[in-house]
């Protein structure tokens, strides 16, 4: 059986003009909306290791204990190939120093999950140097989160290793305890793949998953020599959960079947349909829970 429902904070951060909240009053709207945890984005306008001191951090911590958010994942925002176009630069230390604060103030908030990203492919390096930065970078700052007592939970979002069966073996190649992977429908659906079987193989490495809904929208260019449309890469639209194209029941239903026990967050991360009004981002934060209500 799965964990606890998360609401993820980006929701409510302003980004795509929707209505923002501080993190503050986030966490008590996330309660009040009857979530049992959080997902903390740790980049400003929110939970940013630059601007949370030791006493805002205890008091983020206090407030998340009085109103009974216990269950904490903090979403960092890495990309491990980042400026490979300048050898000379310590990129890959720099990311890590990067994961090493986000594990401190991980602890320092009372969780023990971080997530990371991968790296967006990049020009400048062959695939395969990518891979192998990746993996060592991956397992180095699994080591250092792990003597801080928190595990980063990779999700399958950038380019690198986003296809699931190569997720798989990325973590298999890093074989870290401390690193495991925050495993997400979205890709993988978008890719045509199979949710039931990809859910199940990364089931028992799965920590965590973040969850949303999309549409397609065709998207056509006119060819005025054709006197036609030709067909473009469709857009994906954020629908209410249920309301989409990814079938969440059958790849939540997989995570569980193959033994994952993944807390499960709620996220609104692109523009939503019907609008950034604080009343319709409620609806959709509400609609979720009551999705996740109907599989059980």
């Amino acid at each position: 059986m799965l964990g606890t429902r998360l609401l993820h904070s980006v929701s409510y951060a302003g980004f795509w003009g929707q209505d923002a909240l501080d993190v503050s009053a986030f966490v008590d709207h996330a309660a009040d909306l009857g979530y049992g945890g959080v997902m903390l984005m740790a980049k400003r306008p929110h939970v940013s290791p630059l601007d949370f001191d030791t006493a805002q951090r205890a008091a983020l911590r206090a407030q998340l204990d009085k109103r009974g958010l216990r269950d904490l994942v903090v979403a960092g925002y890495t990309n491990l190939t980042a400026d490979l176009e300048h050898a000379e630069i310590p990129h890959r230390e720099f990311q890590i120093a990067y994961i090493v604060e986000l594990a401190k103030l991980t602890r320092d908030l009372g969780g023990e999950r971080l997530r990371i990203f991968t790296g967006y492919e990049n020009a400048a390096a062959p695939y395969s140097a990518q891979w192998k930065l990746i993996v060592e970078t991956l397992r180095e700052a699994a080591g250092r989160a792990g003597d801080l007592g928190v595990t980063l939970g990779v999700q399958n979002h950038h380019d690198i290793a986003v296809g699931w069966q190569q997720f798989e073996d990325l973590l298999l190649a890093v074989s870290h305890p401390h690193c495991q992977a925050m495993f997400d429908a979205w890709a993988p659906a978008l890719h045509g793949a199979d949710l039931a079987e990809s859910a199940r193989c990364l089931a028992p490495l799965t920590i965590h998953t973040t969850v949303a809904d999309y549409q397609l929208r065709p998207r056509y260019r006119y060819n005025p020599a054709l006197v036609n449309y030709e067909p473009g890469t469709p857009l994906v639209q954020a629908v209410p959960m249920g309301e989409g194209f990814i079938d969440y029941r059958t790849f939540l239903s997989g995570l569980a079947e193959g033994g994952s026990h993944a807390s499960v967050a709620y996220e609104m991360c692109s523009p939503i349909l019907g609008g950034g009004a604080r009343r319709n981002l409620d609806l959709y934060a509400e609609r979720f829970l009551e999705f996740m209500q109907g599989l059980q």
